[in-house]
């Protein structure tokens, strides 16, 4: 490399930010300049430091690493994306390449791993965790449709179909049949299950 790879680091977890910040440091080519808590600090942190390679964690308050990602696709593309995550979810895997991603790592990954990851998309490459890719396919597609998981992620704290129909701003019947679709498509019994089957598999 001729020059320095400048990074923002992504995460939530003070403790495991500055780990993986000083792990990268000792990189003689990798230069983590930017490190935020949330995922909505993502899209201003990128354009204010000239970022080269985003890594980005899924679990964040303000939005989800794959939101993030999604935006940070849509404003920079030049940007790479290096989604991490603790939970070896393949409905995850699906949802971040869907969004722009460059690498789907798992957080456990050595050190290096994540170095050569970084150089590696920034080549112009696709790294993606060998059992989770083999676990994605053998999962297959997300069923639910995106009007199916706004119904459901709004769902997920317990609200009422009447308080469900007002946050989006539709009719109670509405409300009801994509929940009883989503609750069909899971082969589950119920609503509270179907948000859980769905998280689990990393389909919200």
């Amino acid at each position: 490399m001729t020059s320095t790879i400048k990074v923002l680091l992504a995460e939530d977890q003070s403790m495991v930010r500055e780990a993986l910040a000083a792990l990268l440091g000792l990189e003689e080519d990798i230069e983590v300049v930017a490190q935020v808590a949330r995922g909505d600090q993502v899209l201003a942190a990128v354009g204010a430091h000239g970022v080269d390679v985003a890594l980005l964690d899924i679990e964040m308050p303000g939005c989800t690493g794959i939101e993030a990602a999604a935006r940070v696709h849509r404003e920079f593309p030049q940007v790479k994306l290096v989604v991490l995550t603790t939970f070896g979810r393949p409905g995850y895997l699906r949802s971040a390449m869907e969004a722009g991603a460059d690498a789907f790592l798992v957080k456990d990954a050595p050190a290096a791993q994540l170095a050569e990851a970084i150089r590696k998309v920034l080549s112009g490459e696709r790294v993606i965790d060998p059992t989770l890719a083999a676990a994605a396919l053998a999962e297959g597609a997300n069923p639910l449709t995106e009007r199916e998981r706004e119904v459901l992620r709004a769902a997920a704290d317990g609200s009422t179909n009447a308080e469900l129909a007002k946050t989006l701003h539709l009719s109670q019947g509405t409300v009801r049949n994509y929940l009883s679709t989503a609750i069909q498509k899971l082969a589950v019994r119920n609503r509270a299950e179907a948000v859980r089957t769905a998280r689990e598999k990393g389909w919200l």
